[in-house]
């Protein structure tokens, strides 16, 4: 699948304008961002794996915009034409968003990575628990909320 056609698709099916990584400059022939709801998050890595052919799961990651919430960022890609999707979704930061564990089989860590440093809940996931601090820890450190000056106990 060709750019165009890729660009032209997602607008049909999804009603959204992709994007560039920057805003300034034109679209990048390779590089698509898509910012999708939630609700649709699961649906556009469905459609992206299958009509897209972005096979690839590059990462997934999270933004704290503070009192806007939280972004969730993953990046997929089609390895055959070089075509690169980075795909957002805006939750609550109480909020949940679906897990793609059942779409991409390396969501998984990057999942347990977000939960655990963000406090995101992945809505289907397999096994949702910290994967980089002890189970005992309290608090998500990489969210803008947490104290920096918050006493821990002494690593064992």
């Amino acid at each position: 699948m060709t750019f165009d056609e890729a660009l032209a698709r997602i607008r049909e099916t999804f009603g959204v304008e992709p994007s560039g990584e920057d805003p300034k400059r034109p679209l990048d022939p390779r590089h698509l961002v898509v910012a999708v709801p939630v609700d649709r998050w699961v649906e556009f890595a469905s459609f992206a794996k299958g009509t897209l052919g972005c096979q690839y799961f590059c990462h997934l990651t999270a933004v704290d915009w503070k009192a806007d919430g939280l972004d969730v960022v993953s990046r997929v890609e089609n390895l055959a034409t070089g075509l690169a999707l980075t795909v957002k979704t805006r939750i609550a930061p109480d909020g949940a968003c679906p897990s793609l564990t059942g779409l991409y089989r390396g969501a998984e860590w990057m999942e347990r990575e977000c939960y655990d440093l963000f406090g995101i809940r992945f809505d289907g996931h397999p096994d949702l628990r910290r994967i980089l601090l002890p189970q005992d820890w309290e608090g998500h450190p990489l969210r803008k909320d947490y104290g920096l000056d918050t006493p821990h106990a002494p690593y064992r």
